[in-house]
């Protein structure tokens, strides 16, 4: 690891959760006129993920910042007019179009060492190429047929073809039908002075490292790291010329860096109060979340459910700048189900309540229905407050 230079500021705790806050959209007043683009932009990444309770991940997050934006208009907003493309960043993301660039490094990381190993039957990528130049933008089925019983995930041979090269960056994913993706090749879901590959490897991770910090607003090696999942070594190699400064903050046992941008003027305004997805960007790494929250949070939808202790997809509570509480939610018809409560003490009804409630709106719910509450004696409280 690189030496770290003298620290440019000295942190509180307190400052450092609200620099996060401000930078991730929760502190402040929410940009509406970018709308879901605009936070899209921001974040730099929007993390997708299969499990849909109250929405899915993605719908999740610009809801969380901007309060009750139409479901349609956040699909519309990421997948229509070329604003976005989707490839592995922190994991499965939406990212803006404008850094496929700086993406150039893992393309050509999977070109060399392909991701799956094994053989395709001879003319199978060219085949899926091909149709696809000839017949447009076609999900895996329109491809041929998604599963085969194939030795992959029981792919069939052209989705293994497409999936390879939209690792490559041959192929895009330009929108997702009904959850499956859309490939359509990048000459033409790509604008022409973005389509490149032209940065070298290091110019792409300081590019990386740098809108991560912006993202953050403050973090340590590996918060910053792995936003794009990117490695200890990588960023060590172009931190010092990524524009973010070294700081020290109260209470981490680690050197951090900010963004200068964040540094320069104290984070004010109103903070948002909602439900948060697992996935989102401002909790997704457990350890940042408890060095700067002190909250634990776990997603526990692939743990049995028998040893569970919050729920299958628990959503922390944001309020107040503080994570206060979590529920594990469900839909019943037009019912929200809040199937689990835990909250921080009797400060957290209220909030708990405004969130559910402004849940069950949005997703076109209602009455929510209370069915249990890790402290009983808060139950009835909650009951009157949803009501």
């Amino acid at each position: 690891m690189t030496p770290v230079p003298r620290p440019a500021a000295e942190l509180s705790a307190d400052e450092a959760r609200r620099i996060a806050l401000r930078a991730q959209g929760f502190l402040g007043a929410p940009d509406r006129r970018a709308g879901v683009r605009g936070v899209l932009r921001h974040l730099g990444a929007v993390q997708l993920d299969t499990i849909s309770v109250l929405a899915r991940s993605h719908e999740l997050i610009p809801y969380a910042r901007l309060g009750a934006v139409g479901r349609r208009t956040v699909e519309d907003a990421y997948w229509t007019e070329g604003h976005s493309f989707e490839y592995w960043s922190h994991a499965a993301c939406i990212l803006p179009v404008e850094e496929w660039p700086h993406f150039a490094f893992r393309r050509r990381a999977y070109r060399a060492r392909p991701h799956w190993n094994h053989d395709l039957p001879d003319g199978t990528y060219d085949t899926v190429v091909k149709q696809l130049r000839a017949e447009g933008p076609l999900t895996s089925t329109e491809l041929g047929g998604a599963k085969n019983g194939g030795e992959w995930w029981d792919w069939s041979a052209s989705k293994v073809a497409v999936e390879r090269a939209l690792m490559y960056g041959e192929v895009v994913c330009t929108e997702r039908r009904s959850w499956k993706r859309v490939y359509d090749l990048a000459e033409r879901a790509i604008p022409d002075d973005l389509l490149h590959d032209e940065l070298d490897d290091t110019e792409c991770v300081r590019r990386l490292v740098r809108l991560a910090g912006e993202a953050l607003g403050v973090g340590t090696r590996a918060d910053i790291a792995d936003y794009h999942r990117l490695k200890g070594e990588q960023f060590d190699a172009v931190v010092a010329d990524s524009g973010l400064v070294p700081v020290t903050v109260e209470g981490w046992s680690k050197p951090a860096w900010a963004d200068p941008q964040a540094l320069a003027s104290e984070p004010r305004g109103r903070h948002r109060t909602t439900l948060l997805s697992p996935f989102d960007s401002l909790i997704w790494e457990r350890a940042r979340t408890e060095r700067i929250f002190g909250f634990t949070h776990r997603l526990e939808a692939y743990v049995p459910k028998p040893k569970r202790v919050y729920g299958y997809f628990a959503m922390p509570l944001l309020s107040g700048g503080k994570l206060l509480g979590r529920v594990d939610p469900a839909r019943e018809g037009s019912t929200l189900v809040a199937r689990q409560v835990s909250l921080h003490g009797s400060k957290s009804v209220a909030p708990m309540a405004q969130a559910l409630r402004e849940a069950a709106e949005w997703v076109g719910c209602d009455s929510v229905r209370i069915e249990r509450v890790d402290r009983p004696e808060l139950t009835a409280d909650l009951v009157r407050a949803v009501s």
